[in-house]
């Protein structure tokens, strides 16, 4: 955690937050992590935006990138904003969204992890509620990836 807005602590005053998308195939995953992270990250900053954006745009399996624009649009409260995915098909279409979808000044504070959706989404939702700017947020979530869960203990 970095920056002087990290040092602030809970309810301090500090400017806007980072924001975090989880571009899901499924809805429902999207949905049930975004509540899995605001339960996590709320209590250093109820006011942390994790939005979601699953699904294809007629409710079945996919991805669709004006939903994540939509998703994006949501997320920002000036300091950008970490999409995290879980496959393939979702990093083209949150590239889409950030290339095709967005004016310049919110596609410019918008990034995209390659790390695992779950701990990538946790780990940045927390580290957004204790006000680490953008590039610090996408750090964490792409480390998520090397996190050790202990399983061989």
């Amino acid at each position: 955690m970095t920056g002087e807005r990290a040092a602030a602590g809970p309810g301090a005053s500090r400017g806007p937050l980072v924001g975090v998308v989880v571009a899901s195939h499924s809805r429902t995953v999207a949905e049930g992590l975004v509540e899995m992270a605001l339960q996590m990250a709320r209590e250093q900053a109820p006011d942390v935006r994790v939005i979601a954006a699953g699904g294809a745009s007629d409710g079945s399996l996919g991805e669709d990138p004006e939903r994540i624009a939509e998703a994006i649009a949501q997320a920002d409260a000036g300091a950008g904003v970490l999409v995290v995915v879980d496959f393939n098909g979702a990093v083209h279409a949150a590239r889409f969204a950030v290339e095709n979808l967005l004016g310049p000044d919110l596609a410019a504070r918008v990034r995209i992890s390659g790390g695992p959706l779950v701990e990538a989404a946790v780990f940045a939702a927390v580290q957004a509620s204790v006000g680490d700017d953008l590039e610090g947020v996408l750090a964490t979530a792409d480390a998520s990836s090397s996190y050790d869960k202990h399983v061989a203990d």
